[in-house]
């Protein structure tokens, strides 16, 4: 393993945060259904890589709150997803605003989500001693001195095939 890595990301990077937040412990019956919920969609998108999903990381910030951190293809093919008949995020998102609707979840569980598009020049990363993780996991790691050694060379880095576009006057 090298050392010092940084992501091989080219171009624009799709990042959605997306969690849960369990705000009664003792509501179980309505907070684990969310969870699972989640568990399932992240297996039902490692089996169709085509959807777009490159890598994810599972996280928590307290004992109530758990989250995903999501690399995408693209935001076509995440708001695709989000919105495709045929994906378990359908049914799922169906029979959360049902039980909205009626109150059950009010109070209880909470959900969120950010969804970021990062333009090429606008991130960097670099990982010590690390395996592939996060960026790099998504897009595939690098030696650092390919993007250069200090964060701005890494930040002015841009690809042949980045999707960043040059205003003109």
């Amino acid at each position: 393993m090298v050392s010092r890595t940084t992501a091989d990301a080219k171009g624009d990077v799709v990042v959605l945060l997306i969690g849960m937040r369990i705000n009664r412990f003792w509501a179980v019956h309505l907070w684990l259904p969310v969870m699972l919920a989640m568990f399932r969609m992240l297996r039902e998108l490692e089996k169709d890589p085509a959807r777009g999903l490159r890598s994810r990381v599972l996280l928590t910030a307290s004992p109530r709150t758990y989250y995903v951190v999501q690399y995408w293809e693209s935001k076509e093919k995440l708001y695709a997803y989000a919105t495709a008949p045929d994906a378990f995020h359908h049914k799922a998102w169906a029979q959360l605003n049902r039980k909205e609707r009626t109150g059950k979840l009010r109070g209880q569980v909470g959900i969120w989500h950010e969804a970021y598009v990062v333009p090429e020049g606008s991130y960097e990363a670099i990982y010590g001693d690390m395996p592939a993780f996060g960026l790099a996991a998504a897009h595939g790691q690098i030696p650092l001195e390919k993007r250069g050694r200090y964060a701005k060379d890494r930040f002015s880095y841009r690809s042949q095939q980045g999707t960043v576009t040059e205003k003109t006057g």
